[in-house]
């Protein structure tokens, strides 16, 4: 009995030991799903009680990622990019320079820094790509997607969450022909390169999807959704989808089967469904309605929740038809995220509003206005520990949502 207990401990020791943190775009499955517990279920009359403010970020609306150890997050400062490292109390652990960031318009960084174990990885609006300490902030290895790898830039600067599966870093750059392609996380060389269909990228932060035992990558260019095969880079498929500026910021949303992508400027969404072996979609509905610009929309028990951009008001969807099913204009233009029950949404004009969705309506529970920072109101929303962090441009607040 002993040496059989002694085995499992063993097997399971290295487990324990290698496991490594992750803190990325849009939560654990990049869906906007936050598994919190023992959150406040309503807010005081003034919001929930603000732990500490921090505000000299600089331009930008790049989201917190939030480790057990240090919160990340990016801004401008002059013309350049800096990542920032902050301790749970707020206090600035260390910065460190990106290079050149976008000043043109729309000023500021945008992307969100990804965070495995003691690497962090994070790309500039001109297509550089780093890999830092994220202990120290020190570069473990960087390079230059346009010059490098063909990338081209786009009318507000690259712009992509970054995801990993395993050692293989996904990137879009947007080349003729290395459209998407497949980096070592730990050293930056390239692993696989895709033509996709040669488009310019479109702000997208993609999805990796398990379907049938199959692993695909599916992001969105120009005018197209692409799926991938995730282990060898080939081009599975490309489904049009076309808005007025290019612009399809959205994480696409994967759900037995079913594949939802939306973007903003009255173009909407739709719904496609992957056949058994990936290698094919077809699409079963359209709804442009629901045409969230960049905010993110969340599944949940066969209904979709967002912000329209055109339409300019809060919206449910039946997943299977795509019908509308109800709305209010209590929010518009903005982001969501989901926790234990509640839909956390913050809109263009500062507004962060507790939503429970019912059968057929929301219920409004509780707002706040956002008393920090400067410029728009872009950066989504984050929860960890218990602790909800909001970044207005300059500023990023963080408010205690614990029971």
């Amino acid at each position: 009995m002993k040496r059989l207990l002694y085995f499992i401990l063993f097997v399971n020791l290295p487990f324990t030991i290698i496991a490594q943190e992750t803190s990325q775009w849009r939560g654990e499955n990049r869906d906007g799903k936050y598994n919190e517990t023992g959150l406040l279920k309503f807010w005081p009359e003034n919001g929930p009680s603000m732990l500490w403010h921090f505000d000299d970020l600089g331009d930008g609306h790049a989201s917190a990622a939030v480790t057990s150890e240090k919160i990340y997050t990016a801004g401008t400062l002059d013309d350049k990019g800096y990542v920032f490292a902050l301790s749970h109390k707020g206090d600035l652990i260390w910065k460190v320079e990106m290079g050149k960031s976008w000043t043109e318009n729309w000023n500021g960084v945008r992307t969100t820094p990804l965070v495995i174990g003691e690497k962090l990885y994070i790309m500039t609006a001109f297509g550089k790509l780093l890999c830092l300490n994220s202990k120290n902030g020190e570069n473990i290895w960087n390079v230059d997607l346009f010059e490098k790898n063909g990338g081209r830039n786009i009318r507000w600067g690259v712009t992509e969450n970054l995801l990993v599966d395993g050692d293989m870093l996904f990137v879009t750059t947007g080349g003729e022909q290395s459209n998407v392609i497949a980096l070592n996380r730990n050293n930056g060389e390239l692993i696989w390169s895709c033509p996709g269909n040669g488009e310019k990228s479109a702000y997208n932060s993609p999805a990796l999807i398990k379907h049938n035992d199959r692993k695909l990558l599916v992001t969105m260019t120009e005018n197209s959704v692409l799926g991938i095969d995730a282990s060898e880079g080939k081009l599975l498929w490309r489904h049009e989808h076309i808005n007025e500026w290019s612009v399809h910021p959205n994480t696409p949303i994967y759900h037995n089967g079913f594949i939802y992508i939306v973007s903003g400027y009255g173009c909407g969404g739709i719904l496609l469904k992957l056949s058994d072996d990936g290698n094919a979609v077809s699409q079963v509905w359209a709804n442009s309605s629901l045409d969230n610009q960049m905010g993110g929309v969340i599944y949940l028990d066969g209904k979709l929740y967002g912000a329209g951009h055109n339409s300019r008001k809060f919206i449910c969807l039946d997943w299977e038809t795509g019908e509308e099913l109800f709305f209010t204009k209590s929010m518009q233009r903005g982001n969501t995220i989901y926790a234990e029950g509640l839909l956390y949404c913050y809109d263009e004009r500062g507004k962060i509003v507790l939503v429970k969705p019912e059968e057929d309506s929301f219920s409004v529970i509780s707002e706040v206005k956002v008393p920090y920072g400067e410029n728009q109101h872009w950066a989504h929303l984050v929860i960890h520990n218990k602790r909800l962090y909001v970044r207005h441009g300059t500023s990023l607040m963080v408010y205690n949502i614990a029971k």
